[in-house]
């Protein structure tokens, strides 16, 4: 009689009907599995793993028990001051507990996430810490958790996976209140990433409160733009370029808000008078500028250290979470009375 083939995940899933990441994540003792799979689909699993004797993967078993003290960082952006700053506290955070943290860029293209993941594994990291996860593509994260890596996400979330971030649905709502406490009806979003939980969390966060003290952001005021001072202009004088511009703008990044901050100038319009403006993370820069930006501060470094203790939460078998930051708003003089802008 020839030998049997080795269970794996991906047969059980097949065996049951179910998705091998719903498999995995029950199989594996994450937290995730509890709400990936009902009681009884994960006794299911668990039944069928023990009647095929199943086994976890043996690279996955070696990650756990033969160490090499190596954590991979992947970040969209090397060149960003907030995840520079995320990663200072990764590397802090991993040298307490004698990691070695090392960090690749992917410029947010998925083909060169997966290239850089690959090039990881193969040095044996113990686990990675991902900062470019995508909210429209949950591939590599599923074929992570069936390979059984340990990893975690910083910054950004996506569905159940563990992850390091700031609150940003409450750092929207906190911008939110302050416009509305200082009068302000017309408002703008630079919403940065669609495809980034941060470009989606913290526009919600803003536009919810709005709604609630029943103004609706027009649709038209909330504008994708990218990160960078670039975007953040062109966003800018799009809005204000309306026949009923907004007299404050919210932008989910500090640099978008920098460039925004241009547009208004171009405009022949005053930042903290006529246009109040807000960012987001609040970077050292922002205190500098010639109209100090209003920011919402992200605690990016704390973000990083607790990456890094979700990861070893990971790696000792225990379940994973959700670990927020809380955000601050620092009011500064980008914003103003209403009553103080020429556009009311």
């Amino acid at each position: 009689m020839g030998k049997s083939k080795q269970a794996t995940l991906q047969s059980i899933a097949d065996d049951l009907g179910l998705h091998v990441s719903t498999v995995a994540r029950v199989l594996n003792g994450m937290r995730a599995g509890e709400r990936a799979a009902s009681g009884a689909t994960a006794e299911r699993i668990r039944q069928r793993a023990a009647e095929v004797n199943y086994r976890a993967n043996p690279h996955a078993a070696s990650l756990r028990t033969k160490r090499t003290n190596l954590v991979g960082v992947l970040v969209p952006r090397l060149s960003d001051v907030v995840l520079a700053t995320v990663y200072e506290g990764i590397e802090s955070a991993a040298a307490q507990r004698g990691l070695t943290a090392f960090v690749a860029n992917t410029q947010d293209e998925p083909d060169r996430q997966r290239m850089r993941i690959e090039m990881m594994l193969d040095r044996r990291v113990d686990g990675l810490i991902l900062g470019d996860a995508r909210a429209d593509d949950h591939a590599v994260l599923e074929e992570l958790t069936t390979r059984e890596v340990p990893f975690v996400l910083v910054n950004r979330s996506v569905s159940d996976y563990s992850a390091a971030t700031c609150d940003n649905y409450l750092g929207g709502r906190l911008a939110a209140e302050h416009l509305l406490e200082l009068g302000h009806r017309r408002v703008g979003v630079i919403a940065g990433l669609a495809h980034a939980s941060t470009g989606i969390d913290r526009p919600a966060g803003f536009v919810d409160r709005f709604r609630e003290a029943g103004i609706d952001v027009p649709a038209e005021n909330i504008v994708f733009s990218g990160l960078d001072s670039q975007g953040g202009h062109a966003a800018a004088d799009r809005m204000l370029a309306a026949a009923s511009p907004p007299t404050a703008l919210f932008a989910v990044n500090d640099f978008a808000a920098i460039g925004a901050a241009g547009a208004v100038r171009a405009h022949g319009l005053r930042v903290g008078e006529d246009v109040s403006l807000i960012g987001f993370n609040n970077i050292a820069l922002t205190a500098e500028m010639h109209v100090p930006l209003t920011s919402v501060e992200s605690h990016a470094f704390d973000m990083g250290c607790d990456a890094v203790e979700l990861l070893a939460d990971a790696l000792a078998g225990r379940p994973g979470g959700q670990r927020r930051t809380k955000p601050v708003l620092v009011v500064r003089k980008s914003t103003a009375d209403v009553r103080c802008s020429s556009l009311a």
